[in-house]
């Protein structure tokens, strides 16, 4: 998708906004306060301990979005009227494909954007596309790769096996790791860009990367050694409206709970396996060989990031253009591994525990979110024949309508970006007030998945990688 100089301009004068924070903290504390009554009944330790719960990832994203404006606002100072030279620096852009015939288009769509994007900061730039022996769109992607010097095809032999018998995407990306140090290039001065297959880039993330590149160039001994920006959906992407309405807390995500983290330093919070951008010699001390039960191989390598660099990762304002699920069975499968293989890191010994308690903290608030969710409240009322779903205390309703407001600021800001990045760049009259409505409905989507994979994992069922489609 071409983005135009306006557009361009238009992402640059971005801010995360307070507003809707602020004004829903308002409207929902003083609810809660006129509908809580003055004893608590059968659900009121409960919904007590459950409501209340995800405070400090809320707080952690309102940290989050302080840090994204400032980070936002210094750039924008240090860079105003500056030219930006070309980078000095190699940069190899990795993408593994399941090499699909439904995935190819979108495979296709982002490899031309790397190309259209990124040479004019990056002269020393490579594209690897990693696929497996034989797979199933060999030829389109051989073709792909032949229009281009910059592009080149890197094959995964069925023979393959890493020394702790990894499997999937992490499998392939170690493979290419290892191709990269027999080539020489596990240098400090050469860095990677790790994309999925349907994940494009536009000029605002060729110049992100760019002043973070030479920032860290002329940092010394604190320069940073991994960094990520912002995912967003364009709605051109999206073959259901449902899921890209669901997908606008990635992107809000991205703007709070990880820029406090990642961009603090220490990404424990986890990082996304697009838009990822690491040293080639701190990635090669690390490796992706985790294991035949791997299945988020992107948040292992940030735990085991957070013991070994603490204190190097950064967050940069670029954005990363994806595409949502094609449908919500597709949608339920992605959240399911997800929680499903963070579930296990979780209870992964070889892992520092101090970078386990906030994943397994997240995890919880993952798996009982089916049970903060307004719908099943009421049920359970309904079942106990009591509709009293005060708490057992007062003092909490300002940390529950906390909670609240920042739900639905994820939701108001996170699709405020996915508009912006589309082609007309704004929100359709209609689509605020149905993100705001369905965060009941999305809530369920997210934690019934989130459920789904805990038991998976805690039944020990055989982990699978599935690839969902990607729209084109």
């Amino acid at each position: 998708m071409e983005r135009s100089e306006e557009l361009h301009r238009r992402l640059a004068r971005w801010r995360p906004t307070y507003l809707p924070l602020i004004l829903s903290f308002v409207v929902v504390v003083a609810g809660d306060l006129w509908l809580t009554g003055s004893y608590s009944g059968r659900l009121g330790w409960p919904l007590t301990v459950v409501w209340t719960w995800p405070l400090f990832t809320t707080l952690t994203g309102i940290v989050g979005i302080r840090r994204t404006r400032r980070a936002l606002r210094e750039s924008h100072e240090r860079w105003s009227g500056r030219a930006l030279e070309q980078s000095g620096e190699q940069l190899i852009v990795a993408v593994p494909t399941v090499g699909r015939h439904d995935t190819y288009p979108a495979l296709e769509r982002s490899v031309r954007s790397y190309l259209s994007h990124l040479p004019d900061r990056f002269p020393r730039l490579r594209v690897d596309v990693v696929v497996d022996e034989g797979c199933e769109a060999a030829g389109p992607i051989a073709d792909l790769a032949a229009g281009s010097d910059k592009v080149r095809v890197v094959t995964v032999p069925d023979s393959y096996r890493t020394p702790n018998g990894t499997r999937f995407k992490a499998r392939a990306t170690h493979y290419l790791a290892e191709q990269r140090s027999r080539e020489g290039e596990a240098r400090d001065d050469v860095w990677v860009l790790h994309m999925d297959d349907d994940t494009g880039v536009g000029p605002d993330t060729a110049q992100a990367m760019a002043r973070f590149v030479a920032e860290q160039a002329q940092a010394g001994p604190e320069r940073k050694h991994l960094a990520q920006g912002i995912l967003t959906y364009p709605r051109e992407y999206a073959a259901n409206r449902l899921t890209w309405l669901a997908d606008s807390a990635r992107p809000a995500e991205d703007v709070g709970r990880f820029s406090a983290w990642t961009g603090g330093g220490t990404p424990r919070a986890g990082v996304h396996g697009e838009l990822l951008l690491v040293r080639a010699s701190i990635e090669a001390s690390i490796g992706w060989d985790f294991g035949p039960r791997s299945l988020v191989e992107d948040a292992q390598f940030a735990l085991l990031f957070s013991a070994r660099y603490e204190g190097r990762s950064a967050w940069f304002g670029g954005r990363c253009y994806g595409a949502s699920p094609a449908s919500l069975r597709d949608f339920v499968k992605q959240r399911e591994r997800w929680s499903w293989g963070l579930a296990g890191l979780v209870f992964n010994r070889s892992l520092q525990l101090r970078n386990r308690l906030l994943l397994g903290y997240s995890v919880i608030s993952w798996v009982i979110g089916p049970f903060q969710n307004v719908a099943v409240v009421m049920l359970l009322a309904f079942l106990v024949a009591d509709r009293n779903t005060s708490p057992v205390t007062n003092i909490v309703i300002p940390l529950w309508a906390l909670n609240m407001a920042y739900v639905i600021w994820m939701y108001w800001e996170g699709l405020r970006v996915n508009a912006a990045v589309s082609e007309n760049g704004r929100r359709r009259w209609w689509e605020p007030f149905a993100v705001i409505a369905l965060i009941p409905v999305f809530g369920l989507m997210e934690g019934l998945s989130g459920l789904r994979g805990f038991v998976k994992f805690a039944r020990r069922a055989e982990n699978k990688f599935q690839v969902i489609a990607k729209p084109s």
